[in-house]
């Protein structure tokens, strides 16, 4: 009977767990009818196109996508996705904290590139782990986690890049501030989660994990207290108070989304 032993030596560039922390997966269909702004993130976010033809705005330079492309940005680079009605763009994204992807001998901050050759096994990974989004069975997060560094030592494979591991680079002090701003001045207004989304253009997930991890409660818990100091006539943001309670937010559960108010 034979017998083969294959040692497993891990090279550092692919040592991405407990440094980088998956945040966010979404999918998207845009067509030529999307308002695109330009807008930034403090974390990396990869898009894969699925399906149809548009253009990525990487700061001031517009580029064309097709099916099979990776698009990789890394944190505070100006972006935004630009669709067309003909044939309308299809992409899912992941938003990742504490990993930067830069290009070999060409210090960008941002990388297209076609993964053809590999498409049915990147496009399975990444079916997988939305439906794992979806589904939310138990372990769900340890799941996605998991299929997020094996995509990335399979890009880093496909291309030349390789991965620079950075400390979590957290700019969204800025973010939280103009979020917690607009709340302070419009929480008399009919405001949901999706609309501080929108204000903010950024994921609802991420956004909720950005304020959360800023100042230790959800953005519609802060509208709730805002909304109750408001009505006793006593509301100054005092967002410090709020502080002890920090507790770190990833995927967050049914209990965050708005919640009416009891008169």
């Amino acid at each position: 009977m034979g017998n083969e032993r294959f040692d497993i030596s891990i090279p550092k560039e692919y040592l991405t767990r407990d440094k980088a922390r998956l945040l966010y997966v979404s999918s998207a269909t845009y067509g030529g009818d999307w308002i695109s702004t330009p807008h930034t993130h403090y974390c990396s976010e990869l898009f894969y196109v699925i399906d149809g033809v548009g253009q990525f705005q990487v700061e001031d330079n517009i580029f064309p996508v097709s099916a099979n492309d990776l698009v990789v940005i890394n944190p505070n680079v100006s972006h935004t996705e630009l669709g067309f009605n003909a044939n309308p763009l299809k992409y899912i994204v992941l938003g990742i904290e504490g990993l930067e992807l830069s290009v070999e001998n060409n210090n960008a901050n941002f990388c297209i590139v076609n993964f053809r050759e590999i498409k049915d096994t990147v496009n399975f990974y990444l079916k997988v782990m939305l439906r794992e989004i979806e589904t939310r069975s138990a372990g769900y997060e340890t799941v996605c986690q998991d299929l997020m560094e094996i995509l990335i030592v399979l890009f880093g494979r496909q291309t030349n890049f390789s991965t620079i591991l950075s400390p979590a680079n957290k700019r969204a002090s800025h973010l939280c501030d103009s979020v917690r701003r607009y709340i302070d001045q419009n929480c008399g207004d009919d405001l949901s989660l999706e609309h501080l989304a929108k204000f903010s253009h950024v994921n609802k997930y991420y956004l909720v994990h950005a304020f959360t991890d800023e100042y230790g409660i959800s953005p519609i818990n802060y509208l709730m207290h805002a909304r109750v100091k408001k009505r006793k006539g006593g509301w100054q943001p005092q967002i410090t108070l709020f502080l002890s309670s920090a507790i770190p937010v990833v995927f967050p559960p049914p209990a965050i989304f708005p919640r009416p108010l009891k008169k």
